[in-house]
């Protein structure tokens, strides 16, 4: 059982940035699969960035260049910063851990607006 809780969400106006968190509790923290989904206003909740056991990344390509994602297994945490933020961005972002099950955060709301 992993249990995931988010944080760092808020209100920031369009070209800032904020730091995503996700602390996990369980074991083997190291193997699984980390990722952020989000879900706008009216959309379908889509895969943003994601991090493998080994380290190696994927991003969706409208945050490429804009939005790093990483993991310290120590901590047992991933991190999501995002730079450059657009209205676009805004949705609640959820954390999620995968090996053979997946696991689901509460969720975090970012609302980037002016």
């Amino acid at each position: 059982q992993v249990q995931l809780v988010e944080s760092g969400g808020g209100l920031v106006q369009p070209g800032g940035s904020l730091r995503l968190s996700c602390a996990a509790s369980g074991s083997s923290f190291s193997a699984y699969t980390m990722g952020w989904y989000r879900q706008g206003p009216g959309k379908q909740r889509e895969l943003v960035a994601a991090i493998l056991s080994d380290g190696s990344t994927n991003y969706v390509d409208s945050v490429k260049g804009r939005f790093t994602i990483s993991r310290d297994n120590a901590k047992k945490t991933v991190y999501l910063q995002m730079n450059s933020l657009k209205p676009e961005d805004t949705a609640v972002y959820y954390c999620n851990a995968a090996r053979v099950l997946r696991y689901w955060g509460q969720g975090t709301q970012v609302t980037v607006s002016s």
